[in-house]
């Protein structure tokens, strides 16, 4: 078989150049923008810090108490995400082993819940966070987060859980293990794959949301990251410096989190469009 560089090569090489182009340029703009004063930003915003700044940091941590919006999206997101992986693996787990139309129908109202958008629901649900007394709190946001991306959870963790052999959950019931049991000594270890996927997706998307903490926080002094940062714009001034600073610091643990599970997403995720 011939062998060679060939121009479809060639041309598959330029478009996947572009195409990291295309997603690292707001990346390098962020970062250029988080080290440079006002006056570099106003002369020439693309071009390299000459020298770089490191006030902008400083400015974004005390002036939109930072410290403090870290430690409420942090929790958000952790007691979010604990949540979603028990109640989605158990969840899952029911759905995958129960044959006959009760598993799935449970299964299809999930994949409905993925389907339909939340925005169509934020009223009711506003109201009813507020009848519950749970605005401004932490719990509420729990809440909240637990029940939008649970559908999305419960479908990664059924595909994956469809793909393991039934032989194991079979030999821990006959040994005399529950369910439950079974769930817990013998299925949930070999989850490990989707659990990375569940928990870095999950964690991204409820660390980024900017619109919903917005509603459910805003005046309560629990805002999270983004809606602090979105205190340096408002309508006659927006301080870009500070910005790019608050974003590349908001950015820091997700990005960590990512590095360290990045060799699960992918393996679990596919496993998980399984069965």
């Amino acid at each position: 078989m011939r062998t060679g560089y060939r121009p479809r090569t060639f041309v598959l090489e330029l478009v996947m150049v572009a195409t990291a182009v295309a997603f690292l340029f707001p990346v390098y703009a962020l970062v250029t923008l988080a080290f440079k004063d006002p006056n570099q930003i106003a002369n020439d915003p693309l071009a390299l810090p000459d020298p770089p700044s490191a006030e902008s940091f400083g400015t974004a941590w005390q002036s939109a108490s930072l410290g403090s919006a870290l430690l409420n999206s942090t929790l958000i997101t952790v007691s979010s995400v604990i949540a979603l992986i028990v109640l989605g693996s158990l969840s899952a787990y029911f759905l995958a082993r129960r044959a006959g139309r009760l598993g799935y129908g449970l299964y299809i109202l999930f994949l409905v819940g993925i389907i339909l958008p939340f925005q169509l629901g934020m009223i009711p649900l506003y109201q009813l966070v507020s009848d519950l007394g749970l605005l401004g709190t932490y719990q509420g946001m729990i809440l909240f987060y637990t029940g939008i991306q649970l559908p999305f959870t419960v479908f990664l963790y059924t595909g994956f859980i469809r793909s393991l052999p039934a032989d194991y959950t079979n030999a821990a019931l006959i040994d005399g293990a529950t369910h439950l049991q079974a769930f817990r000594h013998v299925i949930f270890p070999l989850l490990r794959p989707i659990t990375g996927t569940v928990l870095i997706l999950n964690a991204v998307h409820i660390w980024n949301d900017f619109f919903t903490p917005l509603l459910y926080l805003g005046g309560s002094g629990r805002e999270t990251v983004p809606v602090r940062v979105f205190a340096f714009v408002n309508e006659y001034t927006s301080d870009y410096g500070l910005v790019a600073a608050g974003l590349v610091l908001a950015a820091v643990p997700i990005l960590v989190i990512f590095l360290v599970l990045q060799r699960y997403v992918i393996r679990g995720f596919s496993s998980g469009l399984k069965g």
